[in-house]
């Protein structure tokens, strides 16, 4: 299986990559926790039905040292004991912010309240960028199939 479309070797398709991911270099330095932050990446990709984002994200959670438990039960999060309230809070904001239009009123005040509680101001900036990079990532990838499986941790710099 191959991608639709070379998307490094497209001019523009570089140029817009660099952009975002520029703007993820700057999340990924913030004071958001790195594991919460991959639980959102894993979380959306998910919802999105991105393969190749899930690959990597969950390989890159591992590699950093993730269990397989936390790993396996990122999808079913709700029913797991296993996260702590505010990566719960994470995970809502993430799926509601994912899944936007399918709430008449978008991300619900108590989500949001929720996630205040537990993340300072500029760690919530991180989180609705984070969310909205990681949304791009996988509509760019899922739009051109780009195949999953084959991500190496740190493939990327």
């Amino acid at each position: 299986m191959d991608a639709r479309l070379d998307y490094f070797g497209s001019a523009l398709g570089a140029k817009v990559l660099k952009h975002i991911n520029s703007a993820n270099k700057v999340l990924s330095d913030s004071t958001l926790p790195h594991t919460t932050q991959e639980l959102v990446k894993i979380r959306a990709s998910q919802i999105n039905g991105c393969g190749f984002c899930t690959d990597m994200h969950t390989k890159d959670a591992a590699h950093a040292g993730e269990t397989p438990q936390r790993l396996h039960l990122v999808a079913a999060w709700r029913e797991a004991t296993v996260f702590t309230d505010a990566e719960r809070a994470a995970l809502e904001l993430a799926e509601q912010g994912t899944r936007i239009s399918d709430a008449a009123g978008g991300v619900g005040d108590e989500v949001w309240a929720n996630a205040a509680k537990h993340f300072d101001e500029d760690q919530l900036a991180a989180l609705v960028s984070l969310i909205a990079v990681i949304n791009a990532y996988n509509r760019i990838n899922a739009i051109n199939r780009t195949p999953a499986g084959g991500y190496r941790p740190g493939q990327f710099g």
